[in-house]
């Protein structure tokens, strides 16, 4: 079986019970449907007559067994409204959540070629779909084979010639169904990925407003927008059309069959081959034969759009993170923080330039290292390879004498804590943005952590102190407040590994002195990595590294590279004119 498949099956298995349950349900509503046109030609062919014996109370019987057989109905009807659909809206929140894990999964390589909106489409929109299928696909293909293999019967029975004028039709339907299923297919697939594309506009569009607010280009983010909107609904115009041509043509077929009943049958009637009761029944059988058809009809919606949204699903979760723990990955205990890199090369992709080309790097235990050089020559990106954001292309880099790719990426990440000059707040309160750090931390913890970050004053000072809510990405907030949170996390995390990329350059002279006195607070007794756009930030490093495009270009305190009167002192120099 094709792998895809079990993977399509194996979201029933928790759920067995139930589904069975279900479907004996289906089962029963089938066998109803078939058996009260059953009952009616019973009293319209053996108790109307008028010699008939007991008729009354035989048709009352017989009408007590029908509101049975009706209560029957309403009861599994509603088993399968209310379960059923609780069945498909537990396997698409298993399904989210899947997804949602594989995403935490995936390197920054996957996140640096996709687009949010796409994402959030995939988990939300998509896997509703799968739980519309899930739910009513098996039970649709139940009543409906049932009903129509019943009614086939039972129509035979009745009267042969004509039960075969009515199933002339069957297979001019199916192939017209076929061929416009394939159709509604392309164009929902066409359709899942365009309001993908809506949400991604979107999404930029919303998350960057203060930025199209101060350009004043409200109107260039509504032509984008209406670019995507009209796409989608371009594409949605041509699923309207496959549908109207499948549903509309199949009605017109179940039409014409029941015009055709209704003639041959009067025919026959004028004939003598067939008596009132048994057209009655026959026509009750056609519309029993007309809903399988029209369960059919909806069953190949739902299986379009499901089975659509299932191939995007498992496009994302068949992707293999690129970085993942090897199979004899050790934990990371006690970690010292003694970074080695042996002769370290990177790029992005293959037929891409090399970013880093044989970089060989020794920091000591405890040692303030800062690294300078003109935007895009690899700061950033050297720093991204020690918590194995990325993996190096060729070398080594070794924490505390072990082969980084051996340490499990956990434990790896636990020892390093990073700010950067964009921080990242989460809607919600400043305490639970602070506990990001640690996750179980008491508030006496979160508190001591942000008086080390310089942050408790200006804390106590907002509406609600620690309970206040900051919004998306902390906006109530000045930029170097939210550098001071983010700083107070990374105290609470307490890792022997710092990062700061280029924490102080985006804020102002007061600021900047704020959170540079939180830093100097945070180095102490821990191995540091600066990456430093402000060369006075750096003066006091143990070490400054200057990368260029060739790599380590220099190396030394201020002052040593102040009087090599090379690459530093120019950049030194050219700051200090500004």
């Amino acid at each position: 079986m094709n792998s895809r498949v079990k993977k399509f099956f194996s979201y029933y298995k928790p759920y067995l019970g139930l589904f069975y349950a279900d479907m004996a349900c289906a089962l029963i509503v089938s066998a109803v449907t078939l058996a009260i046109p059953l009952c009616i030609r019973y009293i319209t062919q053996n108790l109307l007559a008028p010699d008939t014996a007991n008729a009354l109370s035989q048709i009352y019987t017989v009408g007590a067994v029908m509101l049975g057989l009706v209560a029957i109905y309403t009861a599994c009807n509603a088993f399968i409204s209310y379960k059923g659909h609780m069945m498909g809206a537990q396997m698409e929140a298993d399904m989210r959540s899947e997804l949602f894990d594989h995403y935490q999964k995936l390197s920054f390589n996957f996140y640096d070629e996709q687009r949010t909106g796409q994402l959030m489409t995939r988990i939300s929109n998509d896997t509703f779909n799968l739980s519309e299928l899930y739910h009513h696909g098996p039970e649709d293909i139940v009543i409906a084979s049932l009903n129509f293999i019943g009614a086939c019967i039972i129509l035979i029975h009745i009267n042969v010639q004509l039960a075969i004028i009515a199933l002339l039709f069957i297979p001019i339907m199916g192939l017209y169904a076929f061929y416009f299923s394939k159709k509604m297919r392309i164009a929902l697939r066409k359709s899942s990925d365009r309001i993908g594309d809506i949400n991604a506009q979107l999404e930029d569009t919303l998350a960057g407003i203060r930025v199209v607010k101060s350009f004043t280009n409200e109107e260039v983010e509504k032509k984008k927008f209406s670019y995507a909107n009209n796409r989608f609904l371009d594409s949605r115009k041509d699923t309207y059309k496959s549908e109207s041509y499948f549903y509309d043509g199949l009605i017109m077929f179940t039409q014409l069959m029941t015009v055709a009943v209704v003639i041959f049958g009067a025919v026959a009637i004028f004939k003598s081959s067939l008596d009132l009761a048994d057209l009655l029944t026959f026509i009750l059988y056609i519309v029993i034969l007309i809903e399988p058809i029209q369960r059919l009809g909806n069953f190949a919606r739902l299986y379009q759009e499901g089975i659509a949204g299932f191939e995007r699903f498992m496009e994302i979760l068949e992707i293999e993170p690129d970085i993942q723990d090897s199979p004899d990955a050790i934990e990371l205990t006690g970690a010292q923080g003694n970074i080695a890199f042996k002769n370290v090369s990177f790029k992005y992709k293959e037929g891409y330039d090399h970013v880093l080309k044989n970089i060989s790097l020794n920091i000591k235990v405890g040692e303030y290292v800062a690294l300078v050089g003109a935007s895009g020559v690899g700061k950033t990106t050297l720093c991204s390879l020690i918590p194995r954001f990325y993996e190096v292309s060729k070398g080594e880099i070794l924490l505390d004498g072990k082969n980084i790719n051996g340490i499990s990426l956990r434990s790896l990440r636990k020892n390093i804590g990073i700010v950067q000059q964009d921080v990242y707040l989460f809607a919600g309160t400043v305490l639970d943005n602070i506990r990001y750090g640690k996750p179980h931390a008491s508030e006496e913890e979160i508190i001591e952590a942000a008086k080390k970050a310089n942050a408790h004053h200006f804390i106590m000072a907002l509406p609600k102190g620690y309970a206040t809510d900051i919004g998306q990405r902390g906006v109530k907030l000045s930029g170097g407040q939210k550098q001071r949170l983010s700083i107070a996390r990374v105290f609470l995390k307490d890792p022997p590994i710092l990062i700061f990329d280029e924490a102080t350059s985006a804020l102002d002279n007061e600021s900047e002195k704020a959170v540079q006195n939180s830093l100097e607070k945070l180095i102490l007794n821990r191995t540091t990595l600066v990456i430093a756009h402000r060369l006075s930030t750096v003066r006091n490093a143990q070490r400054i590294l200057v990368l260029t495009e060739s790599g380590i270009e220099e190396e030394g305190t201020h002052a040593e590279l102040i009087a090599l009167k090379g690459a530093y002192a120019n950049l030194y120099n050219v700051q200090l004119r500004i």
